[in-house]
């Protein structure tokens, strides 16, 4: 199967894969060569998957679409990591949890600064008129 991942700026992964061991809305499901073609939303949580003659490797996923087709396997998603072991993709995860706190405490920051300008403007426009 060709295992191919598509992020909303990048193809994460792009690989022959031997089997898949993903979580959707309704549980778990495995995938091998021969599995019938469908169609599934995954839910955030860790994707498996073997490239042949290698270890298994995982990637954590956010909500995503997964489609079979033939040997292609296609998964969107807005966000996922890849991992050679658990800990390194909890680690990845982590850290991008961290990143994205602090983007969003800035984004807040400058929203209340925005708001603040605002009323202090109007007060002004109010005073004068």
């Amino acid at each position: 199967m060709k295992l191919t991942v598509w992020l909303p700026t990048e193809i994460l992964l792009d690989e022959e894969v031997i089997r898949i061991k993903a979580e959707a809305q309704n549980g778990w499901f495995g995938m091998l060569p021969r599995h019938i073609d469908f169609v599934t939303a995954l839910v955030p949580g860790v994707l498996r998957f073997q490239r042949p003659g290698q270890p298994e490797e995982y990637l954590a996923v956010d909500r995503g679409i997964l489609i079979k087709c033939g040997p292609d396997v296609k998964i969107s998603t807005r966000n996922a990591f890849r991992g050679a072991s658990l800990e390194q993709l909890k680690t990845e995860v982590e850290k991008q949890f961290r990143e994205r706190e602090e983007l969003e405490k800035k984004a807040r920051a400058f929203e209340a600064k925005l708001e603040t300008d605002l009323v202090r403007r109007l007060l002004e426009e109010e005073k004068s008129a």
